[in-house]
């Protein structure tokens, strides 16, 4: 079905072909005796890791890829684009509630001629992403009335970022700069103010970065940029466009990087970089077992 941008008025054909697809599916669980929907991914992440399955939410494939986790069951019907909301799909999914957030304030007037619409923000100037994080999941469980469970989630982070904490204790301790590649020149640099940058702290570890970013990251970044930081783990953080890597490898100036050229290199999976306390949970735990690994290897 084709993206509108108002909310349309499906043929009869295209709307029972869209309910008979969603009759046959099982129906999702429910909070509160709601129906809920999200167009963000952070949102997305907090529902999944506290049980709740929304009936439809947005670019589900790219999540799955991208995200990772918490896994999105095949009951949730995806709405396409987050930027471009699909409104037919949104409006058959019959939600009842719609979480969005600051990035998609635009699309909030049509979201909100479906059903109720309840914003967050997490990531905006000045703003603890972490801190934000934690005070959504909390609204989140008392809006669904779950607030045990968005405590014990909240309970299982702290203990998950202590024990990570002290897995790193008495290794040598270097600053991390944490990056996605652009292109094989280019990068994204993780800031103080980004998620990236505040599970680092959480974990005690320094970020290499120490120059202001805007929103989280600043791209693009020139690769000269690494030079000014040879004593730091570069943490790469996935996606890359395909040939960035290869094109990498046979760079002169990237195998006389003395972090390239001393193995301090960690090629980390694929993790939401404007994600949650989910986020910020897998990053922590890939980045220890990374060095861990790493630290391990080298004796």
């Amino acid at each position: 079905m084709r993206t509108l941008t108002a909310i349309p008025h499906p043929t009869r054909r295209q709307a029972l072909i869209v309910a008979a697809a969603a009759l046959a599916l099982p129906r999702p669980a429910r909070a509160a005796g709601l129906r809920v929907a999200t167009v963000d991914w952070a949102v997305l992440e907090t529902l999944l890791a506290l049980g709740v399955v929304p009936v439809a939410a947005t670019e589900l494939r790219q999540f799955r890829e991208v995200a990772v986790e918490p896994p999105v069951p095949t009951t949730v019907a995806d709405l396409g684009l987050r930027g471009t909301v699909n409104l037919e799909m949104l409006l058959l999914a019959r939600p009842e509630l719609i979480f969005s957030s600051s990035f998609y304030v635009s699309t909030e007037p049509r979201l909100r001629l479906i059903a109720p619409v309840e914003s967050f923000s997490i990531y905006g100037r000045g703003q603890e992403p972490f801190a934000a994080s934690v005070a959504m999941t909390r609204a989140i469980g008392v809006r669904l009335g779950i607030t045990e469970r968005a405590e014990a989630y909240l309970a299982e982070t702290e203990a998950e970022f202590a024990a990570l904490r002290q897995r790193l204790e008495g290794g040598p301790s270097r600053p991390v700069i944490p990056i996605n590649l652009g292109d094989a020149r280019h990068f994204r640099v993780f800031g103080a103010d980004s998620m990236f940058g505040e599970v680092l702290k959480r974990l005690g570890l320094a970020n290499a970065w120490t120059e202001p970013t805007s929103y989280s990251a600043m791209a693009p970044v020139g690769l000269e940029a690494l030079a000014r930081v040879p004593e730091a783990w570069i943490a790469m953080i996935p996606p890359a466009p395909p040939d960035a890597e290869r094109i990498l490898a046979a760079s002169a100036f990237w195998k006389a990087l003395p972090n390239v050229r001393e193995g301090r290199v960690l090629a980390l999976d694929p993790i939401n970089p404007y994600g949650a306390l989910p986020a910020a949970r897998r990053f922590a735990r890939l980045l220890v077992e990374a060095l861990a690994a790493r630290r391990a290897g080298h004796g």
